[in-house]
């Protein structure tokens, strides 16, 4: 371990474990002079020791210490740190340039800003008191203007129904679409229902003693194979957790056409507390699984779930996809963005694309349409729905299209499934209703749950078309030339 590595180790559990010293003056008096000695060594550290770090949860701890003491240059290098190793985070830049506004420097609060409209962030900074030093500047009235541009509805999306308010949190679906079918579950009760266009749900599948169904975290169609597979799991959240069934989970086979229980497969215990939740199947009948919080991919083979891949560095993995002829699984790092992996050869790759233009973090749904891939970005600002067209092999995105961006009806988006040319996906998921024991704390604010639907061939062969988003493969390749500023206006 590098040195630099092991100072910032050291800070951080300096700094979280100073709120933790036993309660005897001699040991507050110890914990106070480490804290001390590590808030020294801080307070010594330089720009190149910052930089080499890629530890965001220490980096994280050292802005806020940063901050608390005014350190404004160290706070700014710390932040820009995070900002490299989290790029897809618009809140984490925002805070950079209002960063710079603080110390009088609109060159880098300006560029800050310029970056993130060109890159299709929308936010409202127009009185916000935290910029007042850069005000007053023509180039100010301009990204002002842009970012708000940002904002502004886009797409021909619509909510196609809504299911009935209730505690209810369904968060999966899956077409059938020999039948034209479509499933919905939740974490929080042990069935999949069938709902119509209208919103109306019947129960196809319920819990027994037979299928020993839990929640439903997802939902996959093999429709070549007649089989719907549920992965399914007992949390906090689930209805009919219990010490019994604590920490199962696992992915349940059942017939397509009929909901008759086939087979389930489950971990071990001594394998420790899994949930998978998100699920795709090849053409071939294959499936692939995700722990998100543990960073694994699983497939079913041989009749048990077997590791096919884990990364320690990802952060968490959100939606899988798979390509049209079986060969890539594609992963959505929440904070990362998207990687993929080479099946035929076990091999991971990351997929290029010009960063300057596109964000692909903070996705929550990414499914496989006609050689591209759709994406549900709820972590972007503005909530928005991609169709990203990828080059030949896979391994690159060309180009990206915005389907639907800032709607009015999209609140908390979450995941969905694909249904000819539609994408239809939860646009107003309520977790946040529900505090970490599966508690539901705010009842009074439950709505009924909307599924909207964007159409996948909008605008279908163009590269890109406004709402900030520049058109990918401009400047023959390279990265387009961001925004000149108004003409006159010196900063």
């Amino acid at each position: 371990m590098k040195i630099q590595s092991r100072l910032f180790a050291t800070v951080l559990v300096a700094l979280c474990a100073s709120g933790h010293a036993e309660d005897k003056p001699a040991a507050a008096a110890s914990a106070e002079a480490a804290r001390e000695n590590v808030v020294k060594r801080a307070e010594a550290m330089t720009e190149e020791q910052i930089k080499q770090s890629h530890d965001v949860a220490a980096l994280s701890k050292l802005a806020q210490l940063y901050d608390k003491q005014n350190d404004m240059q160290r706070f700014i290098w710390t932040l820009h740190r995070i900002t490299e190793l989290m790029p897809n985070s618009g809140d984490l830049r925002l805070q950079l340039a209002m960063a710079y506004a603080k110390n009088d420097d609109k060159t880098n609060a300006y560029d800050t800003l310029i970056r993130m409209q060109t890159q299709g962030f929308a936010y409202d900074i127009a009185k916000d008191p935290r910029f007042e030093p850069v005000h007053g500047t023509k180039v100010w009235d301009y990204l002002v203007a842009n970012l708000q541009a940002n904002a502004k509805q886009f797409g021909e999306g619509k909510t196609a129904f809504e299911l009935a308010k209730g505690d209810h949190l369904y968060d999966a679906l899956a077409w059938d679409a020999k039948r034209g079918q479509l499933f919905v579950g939740g974490a929080r009760e042990a069935k999949v229902q069938l709902v119509d266009m209208a919103g109306k749900l019947t129960d196809f599948i319920t819990t027994d003693a037979n299928n020993g169904l839990l929640g439903v975290d997802a939902l996959a169609v093999d429709g070549a194979h007649g089989k719907l597979y549920v992965a399914n799991s007992a949390t906090p959240i689930f209805k009919g957790f219990n010490a019994e069934n604590a920490g199962k989970a696992g992915i349940s086979e059942f017939d397509l056409a009929s909901g008759k229980f086939l087979k389930s497969y489950t971990f071990a215990k001594s394998d420790g507390a899994h949930r998978l939740t998100a699920l795709v199947v090849g053409k071939d009948g294959q499936v692939y699984a995700a722990d998100s919080g543990r960073k694994q991919v699983f497939k079913l083979d041989g009749g048990a779930l077997k590791q096919l891949i884990h990364n320690p560095k990802l952060t968490y993995i959100s939606a899988l996809a798979l390509s049209g002829d079986g060969r890539t699984l594609y992963m959505a790092d929440f904070a990362l963005g998207i990687f993929g992996f080479d099946l035929s050869k076990g091999q991971a790759f990351e997929p290029t694309h010009n960063s300057a233009n596109l964000v692909l973090g903070g996705i929550v749904g990414m499914y496989w349409y006609d050689g591209t891939l759709a994406v549900v970005e709820n972590g972007m600002v503005p909530k928005r729905v991609m169709r990203l067209q990828l080059s030949a092999d896979g391994r690159n995105i060309e180009g990206a299209m915005p389907l639907d961006a800032a709607q009015p009806s999209f609140d908390e988006l979450g995941p969905g499934t694909v249904a000819g040319d539609k994408l239809y996906f939860l646009s107003n998921r309520e977790d946040a209703l529900y505090d970490t024991h599966g508690v539901l704390t705010e009842a009074d604010q439950l709505e009924p749950t909307r599924v909207f639907v964007s159409n996948l061939r909008f605008a279908w062969g163009q590269k890109g078309v406004g709402n900030g988003l520049v058109p990918l493969g401009a400047d023959d390749g390279t990265v387009s030339k961001k925004p000149k500023a108004p003409a006159g206006d010196k900063h």
